[in-house]
């Protein structure tokens, strides 16, 4: 197996891109606005706001507001109201929920972060050990190519003969394989065949978006080696704390998947699927930031976009040095980016 590391630090935003096989895996982010006691691994003095007994939880302050961590209890737990505890981050937040948390230690004082998280660079040592990151144009170009992936629904493998579509719903992430069957090739071994590289393609696609929870996946036929399927699964979703279940007279296999990090979607979309202003800045400082790096002949070189965007982006571009500059073009949209050379 090949694998490959970028590093992408663009002002407001280090990307941190792991590729496989020549595809993109990890997609880490870390952006300047995050908090730091929410990022996953992050230790903090926490103090309990409530504690829950129908859900076996307490929710946490971490000193930084709401939403308030979710920590889990067990039966020989006995936390009140404004007990202080230190713990541990496990899962970053989504969906509007605090992030999830793990008890470490007591503790004492005012909540609050007391170690953060990993880095970006950390992670990916951990991901990709001894692999030195690629930096400037192509460690952009590789997360531009990784975010297209991560946010896209269907996804083609013709080499493999399988289209696959995931995705997320309230209740679960749906994967769907279709597979055209080889003219002349054992539909039996045909099928499997499609099935393990569907259940390869559909975990990296997850873990790729950031997503856990439950997972129904939609296998080709019907029909299927219990014994077999199950080994391809376990090799597929090796994520450790995974879980699948058998497949139904249906042909559809369930499985349990940890969440870790924010789903990548939440970092780029708002409510209605659109890209938020501050994803549109970030991008177009990062778009300029490549455009100065591919052309290194002009004296300058401008990003146009709408003036609530340059609002925002003003800041990151100015750390771009002298040959970066801004305009805010009243006739361009939200999303919209130009590039002008001078």
């Amino acid at each position: 197996m090949t694998v490959e590391v970028f590093l992408d630090d663009t002002p407001g935003e280090v990307r941190g891109i792991v590729r496989r096989n020549g595809r993109p895996a990890h997609l880490l982010i870390h952006r300047e606005s995050d908090v730091p006691a929410f990022r996953l691994g992050a230790r903090s003095v926490g103090r309990v706001v409530r504690v829950e007994p129908t859900l076996a939880a307490a929710f946490v302050d971490l000193g930084v507001g709401e939403p308030f961590g979710f920590l889990p209890l067990k039966k020989s737990d006995r936390l009140i109201e404004g007990h202080k505890v230190e713990v541990e981050v496990i899962a970053e937040p989504r969906d509007g929920k605090g992030p999830a948390l793990r008890r470490v230690a007591e503790a004492a004082g005012q909540p609050g972060l007391i170690a953060a998280g990993p880095g970006v660079e950390e992670r990916m040592a951990e991901l990709a050990p001894g692999v030195t990151p690629v930096t400037g144009a192509d460690a952009i170009l590789a997360g531009l190519e990784a975010e297209e992936e991560a946010l896209a629904s269907h996804h083609s493998f013709r080499s493999a003969g399988i289209d696959l579509s995931v995705e997320r719903t309230r209740a679960l992430v749906a994967v769907d394989i279709d597979h055209a069957p080889t003219p002349g090739r054992d539909g039996r071994r045909d099928k499997a065949s499609a099935n393990r590289e569907g259940l390869i393609q559909a975990a990296r696609l997850i873990g790729l978006k950031g997503w856990g929870g439950l997972a129904a996946v939609d296998l080709v036929g019907v029909g299927h080696d219990g014994a077999a399927l199950a080994a391809m699964t376990r090799d597929a979703f090796s994520t450790p704390g995974a879980v699948a279940g058998p497949v139904n007279r249906f042909g559809v296999l369930m499985l349990s998947l940890p969440w870790r990090t924010m789903p990548f979607e939440s970092r780029m979309l708002d409510s209605e699927g659109r890209r938020t202003t501050e994803a549109v800045a970030i991008d177009a400082t990062r778009r300029l930031r490549l455009a100065m790096a591919e052309d290194r002949a002009s004296p300058y070189l401008t990003v146009c976009c709408s003036p609530a965007i340059a609002a925002l982006a003003e800041p990151l571009v100015a750390r771009l040095g002298p040959r970066a500059r801004l305009l805010a073009d009243p006739k361009l949209g939200l999303c919209e980016l130009r590039i002008n050379s001078g």
